[in-house]
């Protein structure tokens, strides 16, 4: 049958939707994460049970933070072993990158326990003898340790195609940090702002007549209200003669 005349717009390129699928064990993982925390900052390194994330244990890893911007792998999946042809645990998570962007990835590391925040790192690896060219993508969701503070990342890191030959080191094509928020609000109070005082209600002024006889009334200071002064007993209520007697 000759199919010359078919339409080739009703072919469809499946290839980004294949390296989309790919990177699915991402999303489980940090799902995994979302529940473990609820309304808190993140879960504990202890919370994390492997059954949890069974479907994407092999890109998974745990580090923990050494020194600002260094921080260790304490367990590692199958697949990174594979990226770097050796096993893993015990190395820095900066030697997935090339020297040109570990600087880039040590400070995400800070920011990440620091703020603290959830990172997602889109990374590439050139093309090289034996060596195709790779997509790659990684988590980092900051932990708490056993006490109290933030020194544990769990973390996923997927590679898309063959690696071909080992080790393979990735550059950083873009990064997206996402702060973390307790799930209560929290107000936002502006530095330096001013809060407003509650009004006070207003004085009614009194009448101006009412001013004056109070002005009469109210003495000036401590001194008490002066009495009206009399020279002397008023004649009409003086007797006119007066009895004096006398046994003499």
């Amino acid at each position: 049958m000759d199919n010359s005349g078919q339409n080739k717009h009703n072919v469809v390129d499946m290839t980004q939707h294949v390296s989309n699928t790919g990177f699915s064990p991402i999303a489980q993982v940090e799902a995994y994460w979302e529940a473990l925390r609820g309304t808190r900052l993140m879960p504990s390194r202890a919370e994390i049970d492997p059954r949890g994330i069974e479907q994407a244990l092999e890109y998974s890893f745990i580090v923990e933070r050494i020194a600002p911007g260094i921080a260790r792998l304490r367990i590692a999946g199958s697949h990174l072993s594979d990226l770097m042809g050796m096993e893993v645990r015990g190395m820095p998570l900066t030697s997935f990158i090339t020297p040109g962007s570990r600087r880039q990835v040590s400070d995400t590391l800070e920011e990440v326990f620091e703020t603290p925040a959830a990172c997602t790192l889109h990374l590439h690896s050139e093309e090289a003898s034996g060596m195709p060219a790779l997509d790659a993508r990684m988590l980092l969701l900051p932990l708490k340790s056993d006490l109290g503070d933030v020194s544990r990342l769990l973390g996923v890191l997927i590679a898309v195609g063959d690696p071909g030959r080992s080790p393979r080191r990735f550059d950083v094509v873009r990064s997206s940090l996402r702060p973390i928020v307790n799930g209560a609000a929290t107000p936002v109070v502006k530095t330096g702002s001013k809060v407003p005082e509650p009004e006070k209600p207003a004085l009614r002024k009194p009448a101006a007549a009412t001013q004056e006889k109070r002005k009469e009334r109210e003495p000036a200071g401590f001194a008490e209200p002066r009495a009206a002064f009399r020279t002397e007993t008023p004649r009409k209520d003086a007797p006119y003669l007066r009895l004096v007697k006398s046994d003499d």
